[in-house]
């Protein structure tokens, strides 16, 4: 017999070795308002099939967990893979990313011809009759080289080079009914488990709909984003010209000795979009209407404050004199801070930054008034007024950069025309293969992870902890005005995974196994573990990820 301690409970019961995280969750009562679709034993994620041959701890999660959605997704992924080859058969479908309420997917018929709505009916129909069979998920363990031999034989080009690249000795694989498939995490016991989605005709592919985090019952809402669109298939297209849309593609050319001239090509590809952007500033700056505030924002670890830095060399090589400073200088002392129910600041809220000290002082100097702006003390949490004193002169445009510079709260009483707004975010545009997306939020979070630790700000257990406040935040406070945007820049690297894996791996081993944390810090690893490592010395001082790894030529 082995001991089960169930944390939902918190109470500890007797089962007979190789019981099912199924048959352990019979045993257990407590409230689900939403049904178990995983679980995290002794802290790492598995499916409901896990077998437990030792005693255990155990978590069992429903939709709102994000690991639980994770593993959702996956599943609802497969389905609809199987549902198109069974449908059309020959037909390709490449999951791109996350989008608008889904997963946006590239679906190409053998015969060339567009998708149309008659086609998604069918695909939409084939997906209902595997989920209402119930078909099982079925889960594999083979060495490499067998997995190499089947994902051969089965066409799966992209996942051949993935193993050839992984350094593993064993993989795992999933089948759903005859139909076989690879994915890097934990899938569903059966598809019957996958009551919430949809499937849509959009922008030439499919929109694959999954279900709100916080209410899975209920569809995530939809939400146009173009903007956004197009910055990921911009993305695309050039990594389609250069014949690397995944990290088996990646891994290649790294082992080719190209590494030096993929850094070389996405430094020169984000520094010309950097000149497009300081020049159109440039240009609204000598209209009949002329700019005056640049304002960028971004979700945490964007690299904001590097872009900040570039684009005002950049608008200084156009003749123009940037003055910038941040909104966090805004922030109100730390005593005033917002708080969540439990207590914790949320310092992502909109009343975290006095919006009202801020605009007064931005009316000012764009009336050609001298302004002394404080500076946020971020030891004491107290804003400070140190003599710091700001005015703009002829052909001088005002940089503010912070997570809320967009939110038309701080700056609702200066006309549009007069503001150029920047978003920026690592939109991840690679996949590790045709069938399994690379999270944005993931990049981020190791970006974020690195820094901290580097900084001597917080342990990687911390910035974990954190994490997930800081998601709530975005969500609430930044992601809604995206879309309102002048223009978006894509702070992604070609072989950042690659090159961020050296500095990661060690900061995350340090996550000890017997707190809650050590599920994420398990997963980043394995995740960064398909990279082949790459050294950051051809990283330029200038880069966006010095920011982030150290060694930047900037001062912060």
């Amino acid at each position: 017999m082995i001991q089960v301690y169930c944390k939902n409970t918190g109470t500890s019961k007797s089962f007979q070795e190789g019981s099912s995280l199924l048959d352990i969750l019979q045993e257990f009562e407590f409230e689900k308002p939403y049904p178990i679709v995983s679980a995290k034993v002794n802290n790492v994620s598995q499916g409901l099939k896990f077998r437990a041959y030792n005693s255990k701890t155990i978590e069992f999660l429903d939709l709102r967990d994000p690991s639980a959605f994770r593993v959702y997704s996956r599943s609802l992924c497969f389905v609809l893979c199987k549902a198109a080859a069974e449908t059309f058969h020959g037909s390709k479908v490449y999951l791109e990313h996350p989008i608008s309420g889904g997963v946006f997917c590239s679906f190409h018929k053998c015969d060339g011809s567009r998708v149309t709505e008659s086609d998604v009916e069918l695909l939409r129909q084939r997906m209902h009759e595997i989920v209402d069979r119930d078909v099982p998920f079925r889960r594999g363990e083979v060495m490499i080289e067998e997995a190499i031999r089947i994902f051969r034989e089965h066409g799966y080009d992209d996942k051949v080079k993935l193993m050839e690249t992984s350094g593993q000795a064993y993989t795992d694989f999933y089948t759903l009914g005859d139909t076989i498939d690879y994915y890097y995490g934990r899938l569903l016991p059966s598809a019957g488990y996958l009551t919430t989605w949809d499937v849509e005709l959009f922008h030439g592919g499919l929109l694959l709909r999954t279900p709100d985090r916080h209410h899975p019952s209920k569809l995530a809402p939809f939400v146009d984003q173009p903007k956004t669109f197009g910055v990921f298939s911009e993305n695309l297209r050039w990594n389609v010209i250069m014949g690397l849309s995944t990290v088996g593609d990646v891994n290649l050319a790294i082992r080719r000795g190209e590494a030096g001239e993929l850094i070389q090509v996405s430094e020169a590809l984000q520094e010309k979009k950097i000149v497009q952007i300081a020049e159109e500033i440039d240009r609204r700056f000598h209209s009949k209407q002329p700019v005056r505030l640049v304002l960028i924002t971004g979700p945490s670890s964007c690299g904001k404050t590097t872009f900040c830095k570039r684009i005002s060399i950049q608008l200084k090589a156009c003749g123009l004199k940037p003055v910038s400073f941040s909104t966090d200088d805004y922030f109100v002392n730390r005593v005033d801070t917002p708080k969540f129910p439990d207590g914790r600041y949320d310092f992502e809220n909109i009343r975290a930054v006095d919006s009202k000290a801020l605009e007064r002082d931005l009316l000012a100097l764009l009336e050609g008034k001298e302004v002394e702006v404080p500076e946020y003390n971020f030891t004491t949490g107290k804003r400070e007024y140190n003599g710091k004193r700001l005015s703009l002169g002829p052909n001088t445009v005002l940089l503010i950069e912070g997570i809320h510079a967009l939110n038309p709260t701080l700056t609702e009483q200066i006309p549009d025309e007069s503001k150029y707004k920047i978003y920026i975010s690592p939109f991840t545009g690679i996949s590790l293969d045709n069938h399994n997306i690379i999270p944005t939020g993931d990049n981020r979070l190791l970006r974020r992870i690195i820094r901290d630790y580097n900084k001597g700000a917080f342990t990687a257990r911390e910035t974990i902890s954190q994490w997930p406040s800081v998601c709530d935040g975005e969500e609430r406070w930044i992601l809604p005005y995206q879309e309102t945007a002048d223009v978006m820049f894509n702070s992604a690297l070609l072989v950042e995974f690659a090159v961020l894996r050296n500095h990661a791996e060690p900061i995350l081993a340090s996550v000890p196994k017997n707190c809650p944390e050590y599920s994420e810090a398990h997963r980043l690893l394995k995740f960064i573990h398909y990279f082949c490592p790459v050294s950051d010395k051809e990283i330029p001082p200038t880069s966006l990820l010095r920011e982030f790894v150290g060694g930047s030529s900037f001062k912060y």
